[in-house]
């Protein structure tokens, strides 16, 4: 088994973090990993919103109905917002670097869980992205694809199981 290997069978989401703040050097590794992701034809249409100001992770922990809770206990969170004009890959390009972010974090020891942003509802009513941005003040053109929540684990998860996985769903030479 391959180190890389490894961190896929251990990562879990994680939804409860302990107060601890992130070093410096560690959220910098984060963000590097995003900005190293792949992107179709090298457009990077990303930008990373970091949030560490306390009372805006409580605001932001009610951008969507019933899973961001976690983002008021975390010690902060990127926020992954693309401009469409960049690119017909906007999503897959934002999704790839918040992923790349998320196991990032994990290598790191620390805890992260990938909030949907995109074609949500927020706990008042409207969207997830409208709420977000109404907090953030990233353009109006720009699409709000996801938050990374980051944070030293306050609760661990059992690693996957291989006997588990949906074998079942890998089809070869057809499907």
């Amino acid at each position: 088994m391959s180190d890389m290997y490894q961190e896929f069978v251990d990562r879990r989401s994680v939804r409860v973090y302990t107060e601890e703040p992130i070093a410096d050097a560690d959220l910098k590794k984060i963000l590097a990993a995003g900005l190293m992701s792949p992107s179709g034809k090298s457009k990077f249409p990303w930008h990373f919103i970091v949030v560490k100001d306390r009372a805006m992770l409580e605001k932001l922990s009610k951008c969507r109905v019933g899973v961001a809770r976690m983002l008021a206990k975390a010690a902060c969170a990127i926020v992954v917002v693309g401009d469409p004009a960049d690119t017909d890959t906007l999503v897959e390009d934002c999704t790839i670097a918040a992923a790349y972010m998320h196991l990032e974090a994990s290598t790191l020891g620390l805890g992260s869980c990938y909030i949907q942003g995109r074609g949500r509802e927020a706990e008042d009513g409207g969207t997830t992205e409208d709420y977000v941005r109404g907090l953030l003040g990233f353009p109006a053109e720009y699409k709000l694809q996801a938050i990374v929540s980051l944070g030293h684990v306050g609760k661990a998860m059992k690693p996957h199981k291989e006997e588990k996985l949906f074998w079942n769903k890998v089809h070869e030479e057809k499907f």
